[in-house]
């Protein structure tokens, strides 16, 4: 499986927290959810955003949206935050916005009943 590689301390990626992403749904913004990680991951614990693994994000560019807010998400914030400079170094793509910590971070500060990994 191929991952993609990025000195994330020299790139200030745009983020959300998890506070804000519960703020957005609960207000019922127009945004596009994308978890980046692999479906049994996915099958434990979910946001219910679209998922499109991390080594198949080249393949799904057509299912990203160009307009409007995409948060990106994984466990941790990791994967995601390699989806967003790949898709911005590669595509030009500028909506896209990094979970900060993830599910876990969902988990530990918005739903603690949410089965973890």
């Amino acid at each position: 499986m191929k991952y993609f590689n990025f000195d994330i301390q020299i790139y200030r990626m745009k983020s959300v927290t998890v506070s804000e992403l519960k703020q957005m749904i609960d207000n019922k913004e127009d945004i596009q959810l994308i978890d980046v990680r692999e479906p049994h991951e996915n099958d434990i614990c979910t946001l219910n955003g679209l998922l499109i693994p991390l080594a198949e994000i080249p393949n799904n560019i057509d299912k990203i949206k160009k307009e409007g807010k995409v948060i990106i998400q994984c466990r941790s914030g990791a994967r995601s935050g390699n989806a967003v400079h790949f898709l911005e170094d590669n595509y030009g793509f500028e909506n896209l916005y990094n979970l900060t910590g993830g599910i876990l971070a969902w988990a530990n500060e918005i739903d603690p009943t949410m089965s973890t990994y």
